[in-house]
């Protein structure tokens, strides 16, 4: 059975007040710092006390505060993984996966061990204190300690966040091989949004303590329900808009009119595109009568290993402000095949991918 939760508790500057219930499959928690993120996972865990509300698990009152039931964090089976591995420095490897399993018959416990540290890549590492250990293989540890408890859900803080970008791939597909074995309930709370996506299955935004967003990540990408999650997921080019007619809009900071492909209940106010999604005609006769395409000049660009930001004015040439109305990502190799064309050149913003948002 799943997770419920239902609580609210009091913070410093606002309410962490949410409701909803998380799959037997990992739910991406997402929000920028502050956001009440961790608060949530410790309150889940026994570590904090809602002031209201109750949380269930597998049909079991963990926490209720009418009734007055607080189940002790320790009996609550929750699997915690913590940003900073929150090892026991004084403890090898096997017996810091060993730390919830006193109550095994030794034999057991030391197949248990053996098992996990074998799951978790750290097999040849049981006698190693963390000290002697990367980033990396002590974020296995925790892992396998997390697992240790078989637990009945896994609650995951910022757990690549520590690491450098080699050690955050390989922990990431450990994750990513532990969830799809893992048949519970997983929360990951991150403000890492290609993180959230790539792990999670479905997707929680909180923000100011609400909840923004809940549901398919697909959906939420493709089609934020508030300008608020459509910034928090990372949509760069955001514009307000005005109604000209059906499947028609104006761009008003883009000084364009846009066909779209969505239906709203409700007039929009906004329009956004994700970066990834803008594309470029081949040249100006082949872009001649399609939807959503206009000249434009590139004002800057920014680079990264594989990709390109291309940071575009439409219209006309950009001034000496360096203003620009739109970023556009592309990979290097696509970057290539156009970048030395004269210009103006043509952005191709597809109906389909333009996102429409309501006040």
């Amino acid at each position: 059975m799943p997770l419920e939760v239902q609580i609210v508790k009091r913070l410093r500057d606002f309410a962490l007040d949410v409701s909803f219930v998380a799959p037997d499959a990992p739910l991406g928690v997402l929000g920028p710092s502050g956001a009440g993120k961790t608060m949530l996972l410790r309150s889940i865990a026994g570590l904090e006390r809602p002031d209201r509300g109750r949380i269930t698990l597998e049909g079991k009152v963990l926490f209720d505060a009418e009734r007055h039931i607080q189940i002790p964090a320790r009996r609550r089976r929750a699997g915690m993984l913590f940003q900073h591995y929150a090892l026991f420095p004084h403890r090898t490897v096997a017996e810091n996966i060993a730390f919830g399993l006193s109550h095994l018959p030794r034999e057991e416990r030391a197949n248990r061990i053996s098992e996990l540290a074998g799951r978790t890549h750290v097999a040849g590492l049981e006698r190693s204190y963390p000290k002697e250990l990367s980033g990396g293989e002590q974020q296995r540890v925790a892992l396998a300690r997390a697992l240790a408890i078989e637990p009945a859900m896994l609650l995951l803080d910022e757990p690549l966040a520590a690491l450098d970008a080699h050690l955050r791939s390989q922990m990431e597909a450990q994750l990513q091989e532990t969830f799809a074995a893992y048949r519970r309930p997983v929360l990951l709370v991150t403000h890492n949004i290609e993180e959230a996506y790539r792990l999670g299955g479905e997707l929680l935004v909180l923000s100011r303590g609400h909840i923004a967003a809940f549901g398919d990540k697909e959906q939420i990408f493709r089609r934020p329900p508030s300008l608020e999650v459509a910034r928090l997921t990372g949509c760069k080019n955001i514009s307000r808009v005005r109604s000209i007619s059906a499947g028609t809009v104006e761009a008003l900071d883009w000084g364009c009119r846009l066909h779209v492909a969505q239906e709203t209940p409700r007039p929009p106010a906004f329009a956004g595109i994700r970066a990834h999604h803008i594309d470029f005609a081949e040249s100006s006769s082949a872009a001649a009568g399609e939807d959503n395409v206009f000249p434009c000049w590139l004002v800057r660009s920014s680079e990264t290993p594989f990709r390109i930001t291309l940071y575009l004015r439409l219209h006309q040439p950009p001034g000496p402000s360096g203003e620009y109305h739109l970023q556009a990502e592309v990979f290097k190799e696509k970057w290539q095949r156009f970048r030395d064309r004269p210009f103006p050149w043509h952005v191709r913003l597809s109906p389909d991918s333009i996102f429409l948002v309501p006040e």
